[in-house]
C-alpha cells in the first residue's frame, strides 16, 4: 500500500498542524473519508490546480491519486468514488 499510505501519512500530517483526528484505516468511516478526499484530488480544477501545474506534475498527481484510490478499493470495496470511477 505505497501510494494509499502516503496519501494517509501525508493527510495527518496536514491534520496534526491543524489539530484535526487523525485518519485511520482500520475505521470505516475514515475509509470513506479518505476515498471524498481522493475523489476531490482528481477533480479537474484540483488536479491541475486551475491548469498552474504542468503536464508532468498533474501526471504524477494523478498517478499518485488512482494508486492509492486503487490501493483504497482493494482494501475496502465498499468504498465509494465519483471521479475515480
Amino acid at each position: 500500500m505505497n501510494y494509499l499510505k502516503a496519501f494517509v501519512d501525508h493527510q495527518n500530517a496536514i491534520n496534526i498542524i491543524f489539530k484535526q483526528p487523525l485518519l485511520n484505516l482500520d475505521q470505516a468511516k475514515d475509509r470513506q473519508s479518505i476515498a471524498d478526499m481522493i475523489d476531490s484530488g482528481l477533480s479537474p480544477e484540483n488536479l491541475t490546480c486551475d491548469g498552474e501545474l504542468s503536464k508532468a506534475q498533474v501526471n504524477r498527481r494523478y498517478r499518485e491519486l488512482t494508486g492509492a484510490a486503487k490501493e483504497l478499493q482493494a482494501l475496502d470495496p465498499s468504498v465509494k468514488f465519483y471521479e475515480f470511477e
